[in-house]
């Protein structure tokens, strides 16, 4: 249990633990904010890397299990979202204008949010699991049944799931991205060494498959979260001696829910969209589930490595605007987006010119690999305007503007619907038709949201309506 004093922190004890966005080098300050947010980032990938590895040794089947299962998991981001956001923007915006006290009131209600919409969400998973896996019409019973069993563990410790994000934002927003990378290195750790002892059994260890994927999941989780509750024990900063147990401010988290509420909205669709678009590829059996499970884990690469920025630009821009220098704003915005552009395009060359070798090292199955090869390449087209609309969402977050980028992304998310059943219907491209859905989708977002926020700012007394 989270328990802390609510004594105030002398503020001299905070700002030097934290980066300082409103002065100094643009370039300098974004990168030392962003890598360790993308190196947190890109722990998460490897979270779900190494269980594709260790699983894909299991087969396809168990593949399709863990990635049907796992659109709930998924999911639940977007209920994670409707905190976190809230309270890395104000959290960044508050520490801007040097008002410390009233951040970490944000802290406290975000946390507090979380915890609620936490065990209501687990609980929900884990009663209508036969339901949530039935959506899909796998039609193989050893297929459904491990989804199942995978699902209900994770729900278990779904907690655990929901905090680790929360803390993060919290910390992004502080300035302090470097916390949040250590802890969930040690996740990581813990998580390459329990997948293969509960996967395979060697030993003295049980051979426990797909549930031992999803135990290794949680256990790891559960040890990001004790380790994150240690140091905030141990250490003065924002989060130090919060007293969760003092009641939640209804009008702050009133106030969390509406800037957290159109980010989790857009997560959540785009997770139920994926999810329809996973029942019109299952029509193609397990193994196009797999493939779109595994395929999507490799492609986060490039979007894995934008949404660093995009923390990193959302507190830039959220400090700058509470330090009122719009022109900072602009600048750091340019940057990043230089930053972005280089990234698209080596992202597009890795998809594209080594489809192969890539996938092969996730399924070793000859069906599975051409069909990867096939999403790798089609998805290589969209990677540098995903990347510049997951950039250009943080600018708009850090503004407190969190609705245009939910409303681009939720349209053209939808819009893959009837496009996939379109262009993968008989005579036209088939199952290669639902890939180039995304992709298409994926370069309009990018151009649309990244105009609509250059014709928002081009003149500053914008930021004066914020």
């Amino acid at each position: 249990m989270l328990f802390f004093s609510d004594e105030v922190l002398k503020e001299e004890w905070i700002m030097g633990a934290k980066i300082d966005m409103t002065k100094g080098s643009i370039g300098k300050g974004l990168y030392k904010m962003a890598l360790p947010v993308m190196g947190t980032s890109f722990l998460q990938m490897a979270y779900n890397l190494v269980d594709m590895i260790w699983i894909g040794r299991v087969g396809s089947k168990a593949v399709a299990a863990v990635g049907s299962a796992g659109f709930y998991l998924w999911l639940s981001f977007g209920f994670i979202l409707l905190s976190k956001v809230g309270a890395e923007v104000r959290v960044a915006q508050n520490v801007g204008a040097k008002n410390i006290k009233r951040a970490r009131d944000y802290a406290r209600n975000a946390i507090q949010l979380n915890l609620v919409v936490a065990v209501i969400y687990g609980a929900a998973t884990y009663l209508g699991r036969g339901p949530l896996i039935g959506f899909f019409n796998l039609g193989d019973s050893n297929v459904i049944s491990m989804a199942e069993s995978y699902l209900a563990v994770i729900s278990l410790g779904m907690i655990f799931n929901f905090t680790n994000p929360v803390l993060t934002g919290i910390y992004n927003g502080y300035g302090d991205s470097k916390t949040p990378f250590i802890m969930n290195t040690v996740g990581l750790v813990a998580n390459m060494i329990l997948d293969p002892l509960l996967i395979f059994g060697p030993g003295p260890f049980p051979a426990l498959g797909v549930k031992g994927a999803a135990i290794a999941t949680v256990l790891s989780q559960f040890i990001v979260m004790i380790c994150f509750i240690a140091y905030m024990r141990g250490r003065k900063s924002i989060v130090n001696k919060l007293n969760i147990r003092k009641l939640p401010e209804g009008y702050i988290i009133k106030e969390l829910v509406k800037l957290g509420f159109p980010v989790a909205l857009h997560s959540g669709l785009f997770t139920g969209f994926s999810m329809v678009i996973a029942r019109i590829i299952a029509s193609w059996g397990p193994v196009p589930i797999a493939v779109q499970k595994v395929g999507s884990q490799i492609e986060s690469i490039s979007w894995m490595t934008a949404s660093g920025f995009q923390a990193a630009l959302s507190t830039f821009v959220g400090q700058n605007y509470g330090a009122n220098q719009p022109e900072r704003i602009k600048k750091g915005y340019i940057v990043s987006m230089g930053i972005m552009g280089i990234v698209g395009v080596f992202a597009t060359g890795l998809l594209y010119f080594g489809a192969e070798p890539i996938f092969t090292a996730f399924i070793p199955e000859r069906e599975s690999i051409d069909l990867g090869i096939d999403y790798l390449k089609i998805l290589s087209f969209s990677q540098w305007f995903m990347c510049i609309e997951i950039l250009t969402a943080g600018a708009f977050n850090g503004l407190g503007r969190t609705k245009p980028p939910s409303i681009v992304s939720i349209v053209f998310n939808a819009a893959r619907i009837p496009l996939a059943l379109v262009l993968s219907s008989e005579g036209l491209l088939g199952l290669n038709g639902v890939w180039w859905s995304i992709s298409i989708t994926s370069v309009f977002k990018g151009v649309i949201l990244v105009g609509w926020f250059i014709y928002l700012t081009k003149s500053w007394d914008f930021f004066k309506k914020v």
